[in-house]
Order: C-alpha cells, then sequence, then structure tokens
C-alpha cells in the first residue's frame, strides 16, 4: 500500500513538472533511492554547452584564419582589413635618380607595391617619385601601397621620434605599412608607438621584418595588435618551408625579400637548370618562373630591379601558373642558404 501511495505522489508530482512545461526524469542510485531531474533543465545545460562550443570553434577559425591570394585583383587582404597587392618593387640600394626612374617605371609598368626603409636612406627620393606619378596622372595615392621599416638601436630606442621621420621623409601623408626591420632590445617598446600612430591615423598596418618562429613566439605575446605582415628573405635556395606555414597559421601574411636569390646570386638562381627547364615550358623567363613559385605558395614577392623591361616583366605573373609537379621540382632545390646575415 505505501508503495502504490508512493506511485501515486509521483505521477502526480510529474503531471505538475509536465504542466509548467518540465519533464521529470528519474534514476535510482545505488542505495535504491529516486533523484530526478528534468529535461528543461537537461536542454538549457545542453544548448549552453553547444554555445559555448560553438562559440569555441568560431574563435578558434578567427585565430587561423589564413589570408588568401585573390589572382585576378592581384591582391590579398590583411588582417589589418587593407588590401595590398601581392607583387612589388624593392628599392633597397636604389638612390637619387635611379631610384625616381625605377620607381616611376614600375607604377607604369602597373606595380602597385613599394618598399622601402628607414636604413636604404632613400625615402625621400621614393617618395618625390610617387609624389611626380600622381601629379603626372600615373596613379592616385589610394591606388599604392607603401612599405618602410625603422631601423634597430638608437631608431627604436626613440620610436616616436623615427616614426615620424620615416613619415616626413615620404611626404605623402600616410604610410600603408611600417615595420620594425630586425629584432632588437626595444622592439615591442618601438612596436607599441608604432600601434598608437596606426590609432592616430598615420599608418594603416605594421608588421615585422627578420622575425623567425622563435622570435615570433616570445614577441607576439607582449603587444595587443597581431602583425599584419612578416618580411623574412625567401627564394628557391633558402625556402623557409617550416617558417612559412607557422607565419601563415596565425593570420599573417608572408612577405620575401631576396626572391630572386640577392646580390651576386642572382645569375646563378636564375642560371638554375631546372628553373630554366619550367621556364622554357612556360614560354616565360626563369625570373618569372621563382616570382610564380612564391605567389603560389602565398608569398608576397619584392624584387628589386632599375631596368624598365626587367621590372614590366617581373609584374607580368598571372597569364600562365606552375603545376604541382613543377612546384615540388623548385622545393627541392631548397639548400637551407642564406645569402645575407639576417
Amino acid at each position: 500500500m505505501k508503495k502504490i501511495v508512493s506511485l501515486a505522489l509521483l505521477l502526480t508530482l510529474v503531471f505538475s513538472m509536465t504542466a509548467c512545461g518540465q519533464i521529470m526524469q528519474t534514476e535510482t542510485d545505488a542505495d535504491g533511492n529516486i533523484e530526478t531531474s528534468t529535461a528543461a533543465e537537461g536542454a538549457q545545460e545542453g544548448e549552453e554547452a553547444a554555445a559555448q562550443e560553438s562559440a569555441a570553434t568560431d574563435t578558434e577559425e578567427e585565430t587561423t584564419m589564413k589570408a588568401e591570394f585573390d589572382f585576378e585583383t592581384k591582391t590579398v587582404i590583411l588582417n589589418s582589413g587593407y588590401e595590398m597587392p601581392i607583387n612589388g618593387l624593392g628599392t633597397y640600394s636604389f638612390h637619387g635618380d635611379e631610384c625616381i626612374n625605377a620607381l616611376k617605371s614600375a607604377l607604369s609598368s602597373g606595380a602597385r607595391l613599394i618598399d622601402t626603409a628607414s636604413a636604404y636612406g632613400n625615402e625621400e627620393e621614393i617618395g618625390q617619385a610617387i609624389r611626380e606619378a600622381i601629379d603626372e596622372g600615373i596613379i592616385r595615392r589610394e591606388d599604392i601601397f607603401v612599405i618602410t621599416k625603422i631601423y634597430p638601436g638608437s631608431e627604436m630606442k626613440n620610436p616616436e621620434q623615427s616614426i615620424q621621420a620615416c613619415l616626413d621623409r615620404l611626404n605623402i601623408g600616410y604610410v600603408d605599412m611600417m615595420l620594425l626591420h630586425h629584432p632588437d632590445d626595444n622592439d615591442v617598446k618601438a612596436y607599441k608607438a608604432m600601434e598608437q600612430f596606426v590609432a592616430d591615423g598615420k599608418i594603416r598596418s605594421i608588421g615585422l621584418s627578420n622575425w623567425y618562429v622563435e622570435e615570433l613566439t616570445e614577441f607576439l605575446p607582449q603587444v595587443d595588435t597581431v602583425p599584419a605582415l612578416v618580411q623574412n628573405e625567401i627564394h628557391p635556395y633558402y625556402q623557409e618551408n617550416d617558417v612559412i606555414p607557422f607565419i601563415q597559421d596565425l593570420g599573417i601574411v608572408v612577405q620575401g625579400w631576396y626572391p630572386l636569390g640577392g646580390r651576386g646570386h642572382t645569375a646563378e638562381l636564375l642560371g638554375n637548370p631546372v628553373i630554366s627547364a619550367i621556364a622554357e615550358a612556360h614560354d616565360v623567363s626563369s625570373a618569372q618562373v621563382i616570382l610564380r613559385w612564391n605567389l603560389q605558395k602565398g608569398v608576397v614577392v619584392i624584387p628589386g630591379s632599375s631596368n624598365p623591361d626587367h621590372i614590366r616583366e617581373n609584374t607580368e605573373l598571372y597569364h600562365f601558373s606552375l603545376t604541382e609537379e613543377e612546384m615540388e621540382r623548385i622545393n627541392d632545390l631548397d639548400r637551407g642558404e642564406k645569402h645575407d646575415w639576417y
């Protein structure tokens, strides 16, 4: 009889909970005691868990999203939200009229990405060439992307002064991207100064040059802004096949300097029989093959040349593509052979 009464009370309680939009679930523990829970509570907990899992997934996707090159527009969208050309002109060692003429030739040939640095000593010529090109109707300021850098030592020790000096020498309004040229004892301080210039609207994006896995692992937790770009030496004899994916997985775009091998090494690289054979198969130059190889690896290229024909050729990279087999043949050329000290 007691069991019947208990059962009746339990049924009454179940009906009561159902009327309130809840369903009671019962379980018996090891001692025979009845434990109760509601389906509504379980559903709510399930929904909360699903929401948390979804949020975690979204966050993970956001932090690991790689930038994709658009070969139709010849650009990539940086994590800062700005669009950057994926091929351009490096200006190391250019000075005076040679620098001005090379830059205007590049702009006339369709190049829209210009790389310079305080250490190159040519920011004034770069700015003059850009202003002349604008006045001559070759380009508009908003059509080009200008990168410059500040150097370790006194420049990073006094970053606000050094950054402003770059802006003043270029004299083109804002700078599209500023990089720290190398790691330094004051690099975090200098980077935070660049962040403030971004907040002030004088710089649009910021990044690093000559930072590798170890340096990035130590540096990134100390700053608020994930770099939009990391610029390193990259060419078929020094491919950084472990470094490039590491950087890209952080949502950072990789840019390669010395893409054609650099001072004293270009002729050997362009004459490599593997690269020459691939070039012949596509009826293009060895330089174009190397630059296209970089682009297909997701590496922005900034070859340097003052020869108008070479400058034009270095922009004509989108009418052919390399096969996977050709990419692998070039990948097999890696020697781990760095051509500069940093």
